[in-house]
């Protein structure tokens, strides 16, 4: 079946309470491989409350590839539940929340729009934020955008990096740093979507459009 590229919308603001979360999986195919792991941390005047974190026992072996990225094998899901009994607890965990992620736009999401649908029939209409975006807007010196790389450019430690519980938590600290940054230059937000509006030039001079484009059409003049 279609993946759909996503429900909510994608936002680039500073939330005070969102829902940071993270998956591990058997490939990169959110149409053919499956979730292995699910992680994450619900955060409520930027500080973490409550987590989540299981593995998933994918019903298939996992490859190599994949185990040498994110370290779990065949032994450590044997005796860990499914995805249809773990999934419920997730999608009640992130209810009514923005969520979190690094790169969910194109991957996390996808996967759990897949499986939410497959599953149960259900959307997951929760606006999201991903930070790969919000570091490409905040942090446009850095070579890469990867989360190690932001992590270290905060000095954030890496350790346990591609388990989803420690990219959540490295996240987590990365979000709210880079956050500081889009308060710290009061930047414009957008009245439609509340992502950052940015400067631009056009055929008819210079004018403010969204950075959600072209998700979010939102124009002012300067």
């Amino acid at each position: 079946m279609a993946v759909r590229q996503f429900t909510g919308r994608r936002l680039n603001q500073y939330a005070e309470n969102y829902v940071v979360f993270d998956l591990e999986t058997t490939g990169i195919s959110p149409a053919e491989d499956s979730i292995l792991e699910i992680s994450a941390i619900k955060v409520k005047g930027h500080e973490p409350v409550a987590e989540l974190n299981t593995l998933v026992n994918p019903g298939t072996h996992i490859p190599a590839g994949a185990t040498r990225i994110n370290g779990i094998t065949d032994d450590m899901v044997k005796a860990a539940p499914g995805l249809k009994e773990v999934l419920p607890d997730f999608l009640s965990f992130i209810e009514g929340e923005i969520l979190v992620g690094h790169n969910i736009q194109s991957f996390d999401l996808l996967f759990l729009y897949r499986a939410a649908q497959e599953l149960f029939g259900k959307e997951v209409p929760n606006d999201y934020v991903d930070t790969l975006f919000m570091a490409k807007t905040t942090l446009p010196q850095l070579g890469r955008h990867r989360l190690t790389d932001i992590s270290a450019y905060f000095h954030i430690n890496t350790e346990g990096a591609h388990r989803a519980l420690s990219d959540c938590v490295m996240n987590q600290k990365c979000y709210e740093q880079m956050g500081k940054l889009v308060h710290k230059e009061e930047a414009e937000i957008c009245p439609q979507c509340g992502s950052v509006l940015k400067r631009r030039s056009g055929k008819f001079g210079e004018f403010y459009g969204c950075s959600n484009f072209p998700q979010c059409r939102f124009t002012r003049n300067v």
